[in-house]
């Protein structure tokens, strides 16, 4: 008897096969339009006190702020950041009052972070500024800022890209990535029928 295919899932979306595809070369990649930022000795001095002091589960919650600070962060007032959480270039990075941010979550900021005053940002969530032009053979960069307006939340797991604003009062699902600006109070799940809570 001869077998077939399953069918994809219903949700699945289709794999389009009729674009041209590009030819990748990453040896050509120049790293165009990313300024870091600041110098490659105040590089190494972020990435050994992150290392080494900042992602630890014993370094004092309350201190974090303030290294943040230190490295040029604008953060503001009662801002908690539990152990694990990774800032990229602190120098891009700006946090209003009465922040949340929980464990593991890793602010990739190449380019501006925002976050807004009474966000939460929960455990092993992804802000990433970061991508790359698909149909640029050495794939060039194609990053953009993020921003997180007030009293907004991005749940655990949850993905915000480059070049996103999450509204006043918006939540990102926990697991959902959001890849578009979120309007203000806009729920974004990881399922297409429902509107319930993340």
């Amino acid at each position: 008897m001869a077998q077939t295919a399953a069918p994809p899932p219903a949700d699945s979306a289709p794999v389009t096969t009729d674009r041209p595809v590009t030819t990748r070369s990453l040896r050509g990649f120049t790293g165009r339009g990313y300024d870091k930022g600041r110098p490659l000795l105040a590089q190494a001095a972020w990435f050994a006190a992150l290392h080494l002091l900042f992602v630890k589960w014993w370094f004092p919650a309350r201190w974090r702020p303030a290294l943040l600070r230190a490295f040029g962060a604008r953060v503001g007032r009662r801002v908690l950041i539990r152990h694990g959480v990774r800032v990229h270039w602190p120098w891009k990075l700006e946090i209003g009052d009465d922040v949340w941010i929980g464990e593991g979550a890793w602010i990739l900021n190449l380019e501006p972070v925002t976050i807004g005053s009474d966000c939460c940002v929960s455990q092993s969530a992804l802000l990433c500024t970061g991508s790359h032009r698909r149909r640029s053979a050495t794939f060039e960069f194609d990053n953009g800022p993020i921003r997180l307006e007030p009293g907004s939340w991005v749940a655990a797991r949850a993905v915000v890209l480059r070049g996103v604003t999450v509204g006043r009062g918006g939540v990102v699902g926990a697991g959902a990535v959001a890849h578009r600006d979120l309007a203000p109070g806009a729920v974004l799940t990881t399922s297409t029928t429902s509107g319930g809570a993340a």
